[in-house]
């Protein structure tokens, strides 16, 4: 892989959970976070170093606190040391 990857999330529209997919290119320190639309952090679903390689996180559509969030449009972001990408996903309940 030469370059970062980050997949459409599967399902799409999705309830109650959902699957995202990335691929780091290098080892590198790790986030990927779910945004709402303003831009508040809703959950933090992976926080660490990872080695170069594929992986895949789950959200069950609960915020930090544990609590079921509304349905609408979510931002899921990875930022790593290579960059960042960012994609939509659809909570429908």
């Amino acid at each position: 892989m030469a370059s970062l990857e980050l997949a459409q999330n599967y399902p799409n529209p999705f309830n109650p959970v959902t699957t995202i997919k990335f691929g780091l290119p290098e080892n590198s320190m790790v986030k990927l976070s779910v945004y709402n639309l303003p831009g508040q952090k809703v959950r933090e679903l992976v926080r660490g170093t990872k080695a170069a390689g594929y992986y895949e996180a789950v959200w069950d559509g609960k915020n930090a606190a544990g609590q079921l969030v509304s349905s609408g449009l979510y931002v899921y972001r990875l930022e790593t040391k290579t960059g960042v990408k960012a994609m939509k996903m659809l909570l429908i309940k």
